[in-house]
């Protein structure tokens, strides 16, 4: 935090490299969490070109526009740090991401179908649970229980918020556990609790975190270790209290210190040789890959032998490492222009 704090305040070309880094980030791990197929090249294109490449459902494209809709509606409310938290915020980011009432069908043991609407905006109308990754069925709130918890959660937050007992991580941690232990909305309570996570550390002058999908499993572990030793009753959850969700807390205090020594890492460090890919350092041990990326970021219509024209190395040896480098999902060529497409982004 301190070496965080000791390059504020950012210029508005750090402000600007940190928002789009992290605009791709999260949204395509959050709604990649919950099933989203978009690649990360393709939510890079979509969010900040608005293109549409490669094959792609639709509902995966209108979903992920949504979540960043999501994302710059959280960040405007949280930048208002006189307000107050509210039900009606909360709500409204729900109906944001998703945009509309559907209908979820599905298929009984007997083989009968049945059906139930997903409302946006509104809390949930029928019992929600999860299974567990160890076969047990784990129930959230009840409908009519609900509308009081959530209650309980804001006026709870708005309150420690002002009390300032916890620390902003602590709070964040604390309210995404109790949160998800509710469960108010019958879909979309993951990407709500991972905005609200963001919201309450950016209120504090703290960077915003992205759970990354390749990491689901620590995630998901460390949420259903704190609900063993919570217990199995949502109100207990609910009403959690820090030294109850020990291990979700050691998790995501873990996570915060991760993604904000990559961000100061990021923001500061000078290396023609270094790039970064959905928060992870990539350090190439061969000047020749960065010479190759700058060429495409330069010129994307650039031919290998082009490129041996501007590097000075064969032509089998540019071919090798762009093969390499389109494996990782680093680069990939237009199926229709032949135009190089950059995902990878440099530390300069």
């Amino acid at each position: 935090m301190e070496a965080w704090q000791d390059i504020q305040p950012l210029s508005e070309r750090d402000k600007n490299r940190l928002s789009r880094r992290f605009t791709v980030d999260f949204n395509y791990n959050s709604n990649h969490i919950e099933g989203n197929t978009l690649t990360y090249g393709q939510t890079e294109l979509l969010l900040l070109f608005g293109k549409v490449i490669g094959e792609a459902q639709v509902r995966d494209v209108h979903e992920m526009t949504a979540s960043n809709v999501g994302l710059q509606m959280m960040g405007e409310e949280a930048a208002m740090k006189e307000m107050p938290l509210s039900q009606h915020f909360i709500r409204t980011l729900h109906k944001t991401l998703l945009r509309e009432d559907y209908t979820v069908y599905r298929s009984l043991p007997g083989g009968q179908q049945t059906s139930y609407v997903i409302h946006a905006g509104q809390y949930k109308t029928r019992p929600n649970s999860v299974i567990t990754r160890y076969g047990d069925r784990f129930d959230y709130a009840l409908p009519e229980e609900t509308p009081s918890l959530m209650t309980d959660l804001v006026d709870w937050y708005n309150e420690e918020e002002k009390l300032g007992r916890l620390s902003p991580v602590e709070l964040a941690g604390l309210f995404h556990y109790r949160y998800i232990r509710i469960h108010p909305f019958e879909d979309g309570n993951g990407r709500i609790a991972r905005l609200m996570v963001n919201f309450i550390l950016s209120r504090h002058g703290y960077p915003m975190v992205v759970v990354r999908s390749r990491n689901k499993q620590y995630y998901l572990e460390a949420l259903h270790q704190a609900d063993i030793e919570v217990g199995p009753v949502p109100a207990d959850g609910a009403h959690a209290e820090l030294k109850d969700i020990k291990p979700f807390m050691k998790y995501f205090t873990d996570l915060v210190m991760n993604e904000m020594y990559n961000d100061v890492l990021f923001l500061t460090e000078k290396n023609e040789n270094v790039w970064w890919y959905d928060g992870e350092r990539v350090a190439f041990r061969s000047p020749n890959y960065s010479k190759v990326l700058n060429l495409m970021l330069s010129n994307p219509t650039l031919s290998f032998s082009d490129m041996h024209e501007e590097i000075g190395i064969s032509i089998w040896a540019i071919q090798k490492l762009v093969t390499q480098l389109t494996e990782k999902k680093y680069v990939e060529r237009g199926e229709k222009d032949g135009s190089w497409r950059v995902f990878i982004t440099p530390s300069l």
